[in-house]
């Protein structure tokens, strides 16, 4: 899944942000209230977790524009205020679920894990590849009845390339999609990957091809008449 963390105590971000990938989430992390409006209005993640008091635009402002542009995504408010008026006003505002600084990181991953199942209840359609499925709810690729396991980065950049429907897909959006936005990651790490999943894909006639200096695609190979 997904992640936007909004939040300008960067010591606590990056907490957040380290405890969601490892538990094989891809988070997008902002300190600022004004760069968040501009971002949320283009990103394509699954959840957001939202402090309310923020430098520019405030959290609660921020959530009530999502939701007056029927943004629907699951947003956890974060805020060090534990009156019971601040969390009816947030969750008035559009928040599915509210979380008082300072939190456990357990806790807030429970959280994330609860909201993102709520999320998968209208069930997506099986995705077919070839001789392949993913089910995008579980995250889960298979072979008819037999799981292919992909460890999750290498799912993560398997779910960027299958979502571009055979474009061609920068290894900086595969990176940022994998570690997310900013991440201090160097884009060779996209290659090992690449060659792992191709490796995988390989035996189902499912390849993925580069083209130099403009990325990678997925592609079913065309079957062959014997």
């Amino acid at each position: 899944m997904r992640i936007t963390v909004v939040e300008d105590n960067i010591g606590l971000a990056k907490g957040i942000a380290y405890r969601l990938q490892d538990e094989g989430h891809a988070v997008d992390l902002l300190h600022d209230g004004n760069e968040a409006a501009a971002f949320l209005r283009g990103d394509v993640s699954d959840l957001i977790i939202l402090d309310i008091n923020l430098p520019g635009t405030d959290g609660l402002t921020l959530l009530k524009e999502l939701r007056a542009r029927d943004d629907h995504r699951p947003v956890i408010l974060l805020t060090a205020r534990a009156e019971t008026e601040d969390r009816v006003l947030g969750l008035d505002a559009g928040a599915d679920d509210y979380l008082i600084k300072p939190f456990e990181m357990t806790e807030l991953e429970a959280r994330v894990r609860a909201l993102s199942r709520r999320r998968r209840v209208p069930q997506r359609k099986l995705v077919e590849l070839g001789p392949l499925q993913f089910d995008p709810a579980a995250r889960q690729l298979s072979a008819g009845d037999e799981p292919i396991e992909l460890p999750r980065r290498e799912l993560s950049i398997f779910e960027c390339l299958l979502s571009a429907h055979g474009r061609l897909v920068s290894k900086t959006a595969l990176l940022d999609y994998a570690y997310g936005v900013g991440a201090d990651v160097e884009e060779k790490v996209i290659e090992v990957y690449v060659s792992r999943i191709r490796s995988r894909l390989k035996p189902f006639g499912v390849t993925i091809t580069a083209k130099r200096g403009l990325g990678y695609q997925l592609l079913v190979e065309p079957e062959t008449e014997a």
